[in-house]
């Protein structure tokens, strides 16, 4: 690729990225689209929809950048919890990173790089037609001293992304202990699940529960919930939902109340009441919903599973560390979730269906990922304009125009990579919600991994290898040749990642600020309901979409920092719009389904551990490749002492993210024994992990014919 098909992609997403920025800035302030861009707000009562025309509306401006700059961490806190600010810590990691990096980068390696002619040299006068690569490390010539410069850096940034990383460990564990210290009595802390629980035919799940835990747990034991089977109800109560505010659509809307009812000619028939009709299904539907729930509490409709709750944070911590029975499949045990927390549709009852579920996804991920090889290879293709004209002959006329080659090579194939890339991140949350995980935030953890590496095989090493599934296996069965294999294969596809991180990083933390398809979703719902509906649900920010997306960019950047470091300004400007997007984000879109107190920070380390040992074994194969063995053999420990500090920083912090220790929980404990409040905790405690299938619906007091919720109070 040559520099002026890089400029035209620059040009390209320079342009989206502005054009993005200033109808943001124009739609936010338009009262239709509040629940678009402030739903958050406007959730909260902060902002009302105001009807009266004022011509700032039509005015772009950025206003919104000041407030979002000025958000300090205790307000993002207070706003996202410790997850927000982790997400944030995260950006604001990469910043560091790369701004040190960049000043070596650019300052240092791209001239080094720019002065060796082991290609071409590079052509000042026609700078634009200059092939990228004469800013690699492929330009230095081989044994040249000047790559003791590259040998150098390797080392210190090195060093400097190991002290950040335990800096950053350190700083969100202490914030993690913290949060817990500061928070109020939390049911989670106070309840285990148990799931296998052996039947009896003598004795209820309930009953064997109850038992059970008393005699082992006699002091610290309280109560239990055994957990129903309510599939069936979550969907009547889905669809009864949907029928009500149909009804209210209509209520609102006289000319759509009748509609013909066509005989068997299609010309005969009679004007009916469509209202009537919903109502008379919403009847249906309540009865079916009351027959339900008094069935699942029957013994046979319960499942294998309770919620088990402890008058201490060190009970229920007890109980959930300490295996249960002789038989290890039997009374499996783990911390309960938040109640908001709680993946209510998916319960799995014994250890075998656990194990198969995981299986089966294993075997899903790995082929969902071979099939991908396909758009990668097509997306190789794109690149080399020779391979074109051989495969689309009909395309040589329009390939010859300067202008349309720079689209294809320069633009083109990463944002066809980003759009068959969307349909990565749900598909991983599907696969990950049948896996038998028991809440949102494992359900996204788990998503996240999975996108994470899916998107490193797939994205990095397919691309590298050009799509080659053969030559990614001939590396990975022959580790003698691994660091030789990616020496040659990783610099070839700077001018590839350099694209991709404008394509894929610019525009689409960009359109996180638009949000093209919420807008477009609400552009077109609108069509079909009234305009008096202010029903809207507020989101939460998609972990899983984003945090790998971010820990990919910075696994790009520490690879490349060295080879190819024209990629480090790109990035920048990347985490720079992040920190400013996201930021806005959390003050006026998102608000949290749930808070970890900060367990997607472990998932960010073992990242940027893995880029580091990534790039330090591709250059243990450079320096070899450019025949400077003498600095090859000197890097080899490197990826080793990256190692033992991860294991270090393993053993110290990890810890506090899988489990409390006795000694914050005993202090937590005694400084809530005394509390006045602690009695009506225990009680609300039993009802805080009540199946929501199982609570009255609360309809709008809208009409009085259905102001009755479905389902009556206990």
């Amino acid at each position: 690729m040559i520099v002026s098909a890089l400029l035209t992609s620059v040009g390209i997403n320079t342009a989206l990225c502005v054009l993005f920025f200033t109808l943001y800035s124009i739609l936010r302030k338009q009262p239709s689209n509040y629940e678009v861009y402030v739903p958050r707000l406007l959730d909260e009562g902060i902002s009302k929809r105001r009807s009266r025309f004022n011509l700032e509306r039509l005015i772009p401006s950025a206003g919104w950048v000041a407030k979002a700059w000025r958000l300090s961490e205790e307000e993002l806190l207070s706003l996202s919890g410790l997850d927000g600010v982790v997400f944030m810590r995260m950006i604001t990691f990469s910043l560091k990173t790369f701004t040190f990096a960049g000043m070596i980068g650019m300052l240092v390696i791209l001239p080094v790089n720019c002065w060796g002619n082991q290609l071409k040299d590079i052509d000042v006068v026609d700078f634009v037609n200059n092939s990228l690569d004469v800013f690699t490390i492929s330009n230095v010539n081989s044994g040249s001293h000047w790559l003791w410069v590259h040998f150098s850096a390797v080392y210190i940034v090195s060093g400097f992304i190991c002290m950040l990383l335990f800096f950053e460990y350190k700083y969100i564990s202490s914030k993690r202990i913290s949060y817990f210290y500061s928070s109020e009595p939390q049911p989670h802390h106070f309840t285990i699940l148990v799931h296998s629980i052996p039947t009896s035919s003598s004795s209820s799940i309930s009953f064997s529960v109850e038992r059970f835990f008393s005699e082992l747990y006699p002091s610290t034991y309280l109560s239990h919930v055994v957990v129903p089977r309510t599939g069936k109800i979550h969907s009547l109560v889905s669809e009864a939902k949907k029928l009500y505010k149909r009804v209210t659509q209509l209520r609102s809307d006289p000319s759509r109340q009748k509609r013909m009812n066509r005989g068997i000619s299609g010309i005969f028939g009679q004007k009916t009441n469509v209202i009537e009709e919903y109502q008379k299904k919403l009847e249906d539907i309540e009865e079916s919903v009351r027959l339900k729930q008094s069935e699942a509490s029957l013994a046979g409709e319960e499942a294998r599973a309770a919620f088990v709750f402890f008058r201490s944070r060190l009970g229920a911590a007890t109980a959930f560390h300490i295996k249960q029975s002789v038989n290890p499949t039997q009374w499996i045990t783990e911390f309960a979730p938040e109640p908001r927390d709680v993946y209510w549709p998916f319960f799995s009852e014994s250890f075998m269906r656990r194990w198969i579920s995981k299986l089966v996804v294993v075997v899903v991920c790995t082929l969902f990922t071979i099939s991908f090889l396909l758009p990668v290879v097509f997306v190789q293709g794109l690149t080399n304009l020779n391979e074109l004209e051989i495969l689309f002959p009909f395309l040589t006329s329009l390939l010859s125009i300067k202008f349309f080659s720079q689209i294809v090579t320069g633009y083109l194939p990463s944002l066809i990579l980003q759009l068959f890339l969307k349909v990565v991140p749900p598909a991983m949350k599907f696969l990950s919600s049948i896996q038998g995980y028991i809440s949102h935030s494992d359900i996204e953890m788990s998503a996240s991994r999975k996108v994470l590496w899916f998107t490193v095989w797939n994205v990095f090493f397919a691309s590298v290898f050009s799509g080659s599934i053969l030559s990614m296996l001939q590396a990975i069965l022959d580790p003698k040749n691994i660091p030789g294999k990616l020496a040659v294969a990783v610099p070839a596809q700077a001018s590839f990642f350099i694209t991709y991180v404008v394509t894929q990083g610019w525009t689409s933390v960009s359109s996180e600020l638009f949000r093209v398809i919420p807008f477009l979703f609400c552009r077109i719902t609108r069509l079909f309901t009234s305009p008096d509906d202010d029903e809207f649900e507020v989101p939460s920010i998609p972990y899983h979409k984003d945090i790998p997306r971010v820990l990919f960019f910075g696994l790009l950047g520490v690879t490349y920092f060295f080879l190819a470091p024209l990629i480090l300004p790109f990035l920048l400007a990347y985490f720079c719009l992040a920190y400013i997007i996201y930021r806005n984000q959390f003050i006026n879109v998102y608000a949290p389904k749930y808070d970890t107190a900060g367990k997607f920070w472990p998932i960010i380390h073992n990242s940027m551990i893995f880029s580091l040992v990534l790039m330090q074994i591709i250059a243990v194969g450079i320096f070899a490749l450019k025949k400077l063995s003498m600095a090859s053999t000197l890097t080899m420990p490197l990826p080793i002492l990256t190692l033992l500090f991860n294991e270090y920083c393993r053993k110290r912090f990890l810890p506090i993210f899988v489990a409390y220790s006795a000694e914050s929980l005993i202090k937590k404990d005694r400084q809530d024994q005394n509390g006045a409040t602690m009695t009506q905790f225990y009680e609300n405690l039993v009802n805080a992990y009540k199946d929501p299938a199982l609570l009255p619906l609360q309809y709008l007091p809208n009409y009085d014919d259905l102001r009755t919720p479905l389902i009556p109070q206990a």
